[in-house]
């Protein structure tokens, strides 16, 4: 591009005095010029263009298709920083402000207060509060005012496991977010790294226990594992129900390994005490009653040897599931074969009895 002649572009502006952009009386340090590619008439303005200021050197080639550019050198890299929703800068969980930033180990910052974490942790929080030297930097004071020089220190765990481990921290519950079962597993199993105790924050009154018995029905076998890992005896108690139905035959090497000798043992011991009870309850048949001219003692006889061959039948096939209603559906039937209307009556009350009788077993470790 040729080197523009400034003396003879401002004089031909000048020399037009119905000129659309300028008037007669505008003075020359109030104009700026702004070059184009040669195919069109320069303009001028009365204010600086919105992005190029100045005229570039002749050196510095051409502004392609009449567009304004910024020079590359002027250009500003910008850095997008995730910040948790819930331990964000403005959060307020404290009177103070946070003073320490936990980075995920996806990039997830997390502000927090020493003063809490380290009343939570036995450990400084896996040695990292207060940190050591090779571990942390200072955050950089965006505001001037030195009130973001907080201890910026990077964890192991993803930001979904330290999102629960901080809310477990600050006693806060985490519904909101809906963590799957995995995620709460993981966050347990991480508590101890941190210097938490897993038998504090995951007790029957906190929001955590709630979140995990919640879904202890869909995988009871990973949650009792969980409980028995970290000797959880309220939670393994309360999802040991939920086992029932599975065999402790069928349980994988690796999660009875998990899940250890002592709660493997009261697992086992739950379900035979079960099996055990069922077929202790169901031997005795309905009482006899009183003989009468249509059914006496021989003719009730035929309702003993039907309770007998029923209730050998569920024994036989007894778990520690079983549940009242299939009970009932096994015994019931029997009331069809019956002509005698007492016998029918006997054959009732013996039923609901056993149903209560059942009801009342111990379902749980």
């Amino acid at each position: 591009m040729d080197t523009i002649d400034w003396d003879n572009a401002f004089d031909s502006v000048f020399g037009i005095p119905d000129s659309p952009l300028l008037s007669n009386a505008v003075e020359y340090d109030k104009l700026f010029f702004q070059p184009t590619d040669g195919q069109t008439q320069p303009r001028y303005y009365r204010d600086p263009p919105p992005q190029v200021l100045t005229p570039p050197a002749s050196e510095s080639g051409s502004v392609s298709g009449g567009e304004d550019t910024a020079p590359e050198s002027d250009a500003q890299e910008s850095t997008v920083v995730s910040v948790s929703t819930t331990f964000h800068p403005s959060a307020g969980l404290l009177p103070i402000s946070p003073d320490l930033v936990l980075v995920s180990s996806d990039d997830v910052h997390f502000y927090a207060h020493t003063t809490q974490v380290l009343a939570a942790s036995a450990n400084h929080f896996d040695n990292i509060v207060p940190p050591q030297a090779d571990q942390v930097r200072v955050a950089p004071d965006k505001t001037g005012d030195g009130r973001n020089n907080n201890i910026l220190a990077r964890v192991a765990d993803a930001a979904a496991v330290l999102n629960v481990v901080l809310h477990c921290v600050y006693g806060l519950s985490c519904a909101q977010y809906k963590p799957a079962l995995g995620t709460l597993v993981a966050a347990v199993d991480a508590m101890p790294a941190y210097g938490l105790s897993p038998e504090h924050f995951v007790s029957p009154s906190t929001p955590l226990y709630a979140l995990i018995l919640a879904q202890a029905p869909v995988q009871p076998l990973t949650t009792y594992a969980l409980a028995a890992r970290h000797d959880l005896h309220a939670l393994a108690q309360a999802v040991s129900s939920h086992l029932l139905a599975f065999p402790v035959h069928a349980i994988p090497d690796d999660v009875a390994r998990q899940i250890g000798a002592r709660y493997l043992q009261r697992l086992y011991a739950l379900h035979a005490a079960r099996v055990r009870t069922l077929k202790e309850l169901l031997p005795p048949a309905p009482h006899p009653h009183p003989p009468t001219a249509a059914c006496d003692f021989a003719a009730q006889r035929k309702l003993t040897r039907a309770w007998t061959l029923a209730a050998a039948y569920l024994a036989w096939e007894a778990h520690p599931d079983v549940s009242p209603s299939a009970i009932e559906s096994a015994l019931a039937p029997l009331a069809d074969h019956l002509p005698c209307e007492l016998c029918k009556q006997s054959l009732a009350a013996r039923i609901r009895q056993l149903l209560v009788q059942w009801s009342f077993v111990k379902r749980t470790i």
